[in-house]
């Protein structure tokens, strides 16, 4: 699945999310609708992106009266592999320089804060548990 997802470009990503949302299987008509909320993209423009999301098999097109789209990627697996490939650029792949990044530049609130060491330690306690 990483090989699709690093194929992605951030512009087919906006036609991703319009899937995702949809939780199933969209008209193409619904797809433009949302689409003209977000962006400018004429008619060709969205047609093309898709075309090129099926072409890499990142989306699946399903001819019934009108052609249906849904998404072969995740947004979790889009997620996790972008997470991983930051990590992996920026920080020699260490989450731990990551976060240490967001705390020396105050991007994260208190509350982030306790959020995560709330998660760190359940994850304390699975690891005792194993």
């Amino acid at each position: 699945m990483n090989d699709l997802v690093a194929k992605i470009a951030d512009s087919e990503t906006e036609i991703l999310r319009v899937l995702w949302n949809a939780k199933t299987e969209i008209p193409y008509a619904d797809i433009r609708k949302k689409l003209e909320q977000t962006s400018k993209w004429e008619n060709s423009t969205i047609k093309t992106l898709l075309r090129r999301l099926c072409e890499k098999g990142v989306v699946h097109a399903i001819k019934k009266e009108v052609y249906y789209y849904r998404s072969l990627v995740s947004e979790e697996e889009y997620n996790e592999y972008n997470t991983q490939h930051l990590i992996d650029r920026l920080y020699a792949g260490s989450t731990k320089n990551l976060v240490a990044s967001l705390l020396d530049s105050n991007k994260l609130s208190e509350e982030d804060i306790k959020e995560l060491r709330s998660l760190l330690n359940t994850g304390d306690k699975n690891e005792q548990n194993n």
